[in-house]
């Protein structure tokens, strides 16, 4: 079993699988750099009532932080994400069209269809998941039965195009679509830029219908005040916006954009440093040489707390910081922790075969089980969606990017530096949240399937 106890900063730990704990005097509070803003919907430090039930819970509130900076807008309203279906956003930028704000839409082409034109039955399966949650969220009065009206008012796609907000998606390049238009966030004013890893969902900010458990996918969302930034974040929309709906196929998404190298900003005193991917794999440029580099700069220690970690470079970069001496702290997402080709894997010294009973080509797990490697524990269905890893207590590595291959070179990403010790604290403040409930080392979930595999496949044969 691993017992690991952070005690005055150090991380120590031998074993395998346990709880992780932090002891000692609570810290004092943390302070934030000026022009940036930090909210986090599990922490600590904050409450408010759930929009699902109603009840209070713990956590900021990140659906109200979103509608607070577009509800102060004056002159325009920027938004690229994912998915986006919470109707009070929608209202919220409807609203802001109305008093004359210029809005405009991106989402990935998987989301840009009003969900209550669609029948349940011809989806593919997450996507017919995906339709049964917001229709039982639609269901305002809890009757079981989601009126066509109740739907109408509950799809946040379908508000925005009654509203006539103009809104575009990753097919507008003439394509199938990027990887992923995976992006989140919005320009305000080109003064403001709110970032993160949220999507505008609810069970990626608040939980889902009918769990009553569920707190929604762990997440956060920053606020950067700076117009140089919000320049940066503008030009990268209007690339991807071309000429808008209706228009020319001229949008660009994906490697079609030519996306160029780190550009650097300053927020107040703060130095910040964007990367907006995807890049070929040939261009040096891309998000996982970057990440390379930025954790070879550790001197003492390394924070990460991640949704998709499958990039066999940075696992290598990671076993030999472990080696040199650098305390590691990383939690994965449980459901993605055990897949195949998870890096967590490496990390805890073992490979897992597919289910071809094929492993991963190139795959190095670490010759043995490295300490501070494991899973939060969390509500079921709720997913461990950060990005985010602090280095030396100093520098924030955050945004859309997951950690893998397909963030690089295929996705519409955003991958942000930020060199500021304050605003590092409140990471680390959540990394502690975190670390508190985590499983370490191999979890009886992982070593089961692991068992299970090696029954069927024995030790798997590597691809070609």
């Amino acid at each position: 079993m691993i017992k690991a106890t952070l005690i005055a900063g150090l991380l120590l730990s031998s074993g395998c699988s346990q709880v992780g704990s932090v002891v000692g005097t609570p810290p004092p509070k943390a302070v934030l750099p000026r022009n940036i803003q930090v909210v986090f919907n599990h922490s600590r430090h904050g409450r408010y009532r759930s929009p699902l039930n109603g009840q209070w819970r713990q956590g900021n509130d990140l659906e109200q932080f979103l509608i607070d900076a577009i509800q102060a807008a004056d002159e325009e309203v920027l938004v690229a994400v994912q998915e986006l279906s919470l109707p009070a956003v929608a209202h919220a930028l409807v609203n802001a069209r109305n008093r004359g704000v210029d809005v405009r839409v991106i989402l990935e082409n998987t989301y840009s269809t009003p969900w209550s034109e669609q029948h349940s039955s011809h989806l593919p399966i997450r996507e017919r998941r995906r339709h049964q949650q917001l229709t039982q969220l639609a269901d305002r009065d809890g009757n079981g039965i989601t009126t066509r009206e109740e739907a109408s008012n509950g799809d946040a796609v379908a508000i925005l195009r009654r509203g006539r907000l103009p809104l575009v998606d990753d097919t507008d390049d003439g394509s199938r679509g990027s990887g992923l238009m995976h992006h989140k966030f919005l320009v305000i004013d080109r003064r403001s830029v709110l970032t993160g890893s949220a999507n505008f969902t609810s069970s990626g900010i608040h939980g889902d219908a009918g769990k009553p458990q569920s707190r929604g996918n762990v997440n956060h969302l920053l606020r950067l005040d700076s117009p140089d930034l919000a320049e940066l974040f503008r030009q990268e929309f209007l690339v991807m916006w071309g000429d808008g709906p209706d228009g020319e196929p001229n949008s660009r998404f994906g490697v079609k954009k030519g996306s160029g190298g780190v550009q650097q900003v300053m927020v107040g005193e703060t130095k910040v440093e964007v990367l907006f991917s995807p890049h070929k794999k040939n261009n040096r440029d891309h998000g996982l040489n970057w990440l390379e580099q930025q954790l070879k700069t550790a001197q003492t220690n390394i924070d990460m707390a991640l949704f998709v970690f499958s990039a066999q470079q940075l696992s290598n970069a990671l076993q030999t910081l472990a080696k040199d001496g650098v305390r590691l702290r990383i939690l994965g997402d449980p459901g993605f922790a055990s897949r195949s080709f998870s890096e967590l894997l490496d990390l805890l010294g073992v490979a897992l075969p597919d289910h071809n009973c094929m492993l991963e080509a190139g795959n190095q797990p670490s010759p043995e089980a490295l300490p501070g490697i494991g899973t939060p524990r969390l509500a079921r269905g709720d997913k461990l969606h950060h990005k985010f890893a602090v280095i030396d207590n100093k520098t924030v590595v955050t945004g859309s990017f997951n950690w893998s291959p397909s963030a690089a070179h295929t996705n519409d990403e955003t991958l942000l530096v930020i060199h500021s010790p304050k605003l590092a604290t409140h990471f680390t403040r959540e990394m502690n949240r975190m670390w508190r409930s985590a499983e370490l080392g191999i979890t009886p979930y992982i070593q089961r399937k692991l068992d299970r595999q090696r029954i069927q496949c024995g030790d798997g044969v590597e691809r070609g």
